[in-house]
């Protein structure tokens, strides 16, 4: 630290005697590289994950829909309509409050 000033003396000249670059500018597509490393992710993230699922659960649930809605369309042409009209009348709330109370 004494001669800190004679050093300092030293760099700035030696900084005075280096040639200036005649060319500074990136080259030819840097930019573009360097943003698309940016953006790039090599490992998937959650939401990329959850979306792909989701899509996937979507499918399936369409389909198990479809399958329902079949089978209950094709059950009820095959069966009668006094089938359906008793099962309207059963009321389990009541059947457990009557049998509560008693």
């Amino acid at each position: 630290m004494k001669d800190f000033d004679a050093r300092w003396g030293r760099l700035v000249a030696a900084a005075r005697q280096v040639p200036a670059a005649a060319d500074v500018a990136a080259p030819y597509g840097f930019a573009v590289r360097v943003a698309a490393r940016a953006w790039a992710d090599d490992r998937p993230n959650l939401q990329a994950i959850f979306g792909r699922f989701a899509v996937r659960a979507l499918w399936v649930a369409c389909l198990l829909m479809l399958a329902s809605v079949a089978v209950d369309y094709f059950s009820s042409k095959s069966g009668t309509q006094d089938e359906y009209a008793n099962e309207s009348l059963f009321d389990p709330v009541s059947e457990v409050l009557t049998a509560s109370s008693s």
